[in-house]
């Protein structure tokens, strides 16, 4: 028999297991999946699950909802099999046969947002600065750093006031977590200067010089009476401001076709165009390989190839 001494420490162990396996994935994935397993027990199915309900459930909300949906969806519904110590049906025959078949039916090509290459982005910036001083200034430096860098919003709404070194050619942003990173290995990212306004240390600089702040989040949220709120914009704040940075110098219709993604395929697109080679674009941009980039660089290398007539 257990005394009352080691079943506490038992108990201990068991909830740092716990912690520990609920810190390997972002609050983010956690939230989604949470979202998403939720709306499958709306449907009138729970956890444990038989592969029958889970197909039944694809089938039922395909053509519906997005095939990148159903498939993330039934990712979580196989987490939530697996972390209750369960055998997933998702491993299921039926259910693969199924999810197959709505590929099949109802897949079409991944939309791909339009870049936000240099001269959009120069045109873009012309009409930021006619906005409130305070939401100008973070703007303005928010989009020439995105750029430069080749930011994730994420990545653009982590970075700190005290963790960016300057140096007389650039500055150094420290990176502790993204998209490919979410064991915090963190990395480093150097963003040179550029001529005149167009410069992001520069803006960055006139930012931080108006913000006042000296440590904290780089990039904070800012009230309808352009006032500071001391808490990080929101990825999907970023997404925001882009878009209506875009919608006031181009208009609605070619607002729709960016997306906070445009800054980082704008800098590859750009850089590509600028003859940079794949491994000094992944310098920046923290690719692994140059298949992702290939999508951005090939387009630029087909509009190179001159007419045989």
């Amino acid at each position: 028999m257990k005394s009352g001494k080691s079943r506490t420490a038992e108990k201990a162990n068991s909830e740092k297991l716990k912690a520990l396996q609920h810190a390997a994935r972002s609050a983010a994935t956690h939230r989604s999946y949470g979202q998403a397993v939720e709306h499958f027990r709306k449907a009138g199915h729970d956890i444990p699950a038989s592969a029958k309900e889970v197909a039944t459930y694809l089938a039922d909300h395909a053509g519906r909802l997005a095939v990148s949906t159903l498939q993330h969806r039934l990712i979580a519904v196989h987490r939530a099999h697996l972390d209750a110590g369960l055998k997933s049906p998702a491993m299921d025959p039926l259910v693969k046969r199924t999810m197959q078949g709505i590929r099949r039916t109802y897949g079409v090509a991944q939309r791909r947002v339009k870049a936000l290459v240099k001269d959009d982005l120069l045109e873009v910036l012309a009409l930021v600065d006619k906005q409130n001083p305070m939401k100008a200034a973070r703007d303005r430096a928010l989009l020439l750093v995105g750029f430069a860098g080749a930011f994730r919003r994420s990545e653009l709404v982590s970075l700190r006031i005290e963790e960016v070194t300057y140096f007389e050619n650039g500055m150094e942003l420290l990176l502790r977590r993204s998209k490919t990173d979410q064991e915090g290995a963190s990395r480093t990212v150097f963003v040179p200067k550029a001529r005149g306004e167009r410069c992001p240390v520069k803006a960055l600089l006139q930012w931080l010089e108006l913000y006042g702040a000296e440590a904290g989040p780089l990039f904070p949220s800012i009230n309808r009476h352009d006032k500071v709120v001391r808490a990080s914009l929101s990825p999907q704040s970023v997404a925001l401001l882009l878009k209506e940075a875009v919608r006031r110098a181009k208009g609605q219709r070619a607002a729709d076709d960016f997306s906070a993604h445009s800054l980082r395929a704008g800098f590859v697109t750009s850089a590509a165009e600028a003859g940079l080679q794949p491994y000094q674009i992944r310098d920046v941009t923290g690719h692994r390989s140059d298949v992702t980039l290939a999508k951005y660089i090939r387009p630029v290398q087909r509009r190179r190839i001159p007419s045989l007539l």
